[in-house]
């Protein structure tokens, strides 16, 4: 584990509990449509008027907010009804409605986290966490000018994540090839079910070595294994061929300096898609930003490490106590 000097933060070694059901009276499933007329899916677990800080959950590509489910159990059993915790499907993702394939950016992402905030009337504190192109949505909301930013988090967390040149490092090189521009094209102009056909071969294998994860096996963790393998074959492969352009020329290097919120980053030294350089790049940048490593894990550290990235959100939250991470 990799802290900053001046942090003191450590993590629960206690295994998740082995249920994946997520309980909350006022849990209530709802869409926010977009300025552009997409339909979000979102699950929203408190009261603007009742609690004291607001979660929000930014899930990966060719994920769901499903992804999140240890995560937001934890919350709930531990904080109550104390903290309102907001978690929605991507567009293109989940249950969420598709778009234009020209919409598929982070920049737009950014923006749909915006309307998000808004439409649900988040006004008090707030702290983003967001995992891979979740983490990068995240970065590109707070890369937006204040007049643009409806609330300013006070705490964040980035999980296996970037600020930018995905293409640079790991699996992500491959995104650097013109096959990325040509594959967005040639899926661009073709039919829908022939699109999708054409580059199923192509894409589904990144976004299953994204979601695949070491380790013993177990019911947990075949359970957790089956909901990123269902987020991934019920993610349409055209959503994931629209996002690859926009990664590879992500960049919030700019940003990440003038980031005042509370945050925590979080990556696994097994993780090929953002190798922990990317987490080195962001601790460097990110004023008192602080860095939990685990050497093992994966890119899919919400199921590899969920008790660390449970953990961490306490902290950017600053409701942390003093636990151990092993």
């Amino acid at each position: 584990m990799f802290v900053r000097p001046s942090s003191s933060l450590t993590f629960p070694a206690h295994r998740p509990p082995t249920s994946l059901d997520v309980k909350r009276a006022d849990c209530v499933e709802q869409a926010v449509t977009t300025s552009d007329g997409v339909r979000l899916a979102v699950r929203d677990y408190g009261s603007a008027d009742t609690c004291s800080h607001t979660l929000v959950l930014l899930h990966g590509l060719c994920l769901t907010q499903e992804s999140w489910a240890v995560q937001i159990r934890r919350v709930v059993r531990r904080w109550g009804d104390t903290i309102r915790i907001i978690a929605y499907d991507h567009r293109g993702h989940g249950r969420s409605s598709g778009a234009s394939m020209r919409t598929y950016r982070i920049d737009r992402l950014a923006a749909d986290l915006a309307e998000v905030l808004t439409a649900l009337r988040v006004e008090g504190p707030l702290t983003l966490a967001g995992h891979s192109m979740g983490g990068m949505a995240a970065l590109a909301y707070l890369g937006r000018p204040p007049f643009d930013r409806p609330v300013e988090p006070q705490g964040l967390v980035l999980i296996a994540t970037a600020a930018g040149r995905i293409a640079e490092r790991g699996i992500g090189r491959l995104l650097a090839t013109p096959a990325t521009r040509m594959l967005f094209e040639f899926v661009h102009h073709m039919p829908g079910g022939a699109a999708e056909k054409a580059i199923k071969a192509l894409v589904r294998p990144i976004c299953e070595t994204i979601t695949r994860y070491p380790g013993e096996a177990g019911a947990e963790r075949n359970a957790l294994a089956a909901v990123a393998a269902g987020a991934v074959s019920s993610t349409a492969m055209t959503t994931a061929a629209g996002f690859l352009p926009s990664l590879k020329y992500f960049d919030q290097y700019h940003t990440v300096a003038s980031i005042t919120a509370r945050t925590v980053i979080v990556s696994g030294g097994a993780d090929v898609l953002t190798p922990a350089s990317h987490a080195h790049d962001l601790l460097a940048a990110i004023p008192g930003a602080t860095h939990v490593h685990r050497p093992t894990a994966g890119h899919m550290l919400l199921q590899e490490a969920p008790h660390c990235v449970s953990a961490a959100i306490d902290h950017a939250m600053g409701m942390h106590r003093r636990t151990r991470c092993a």
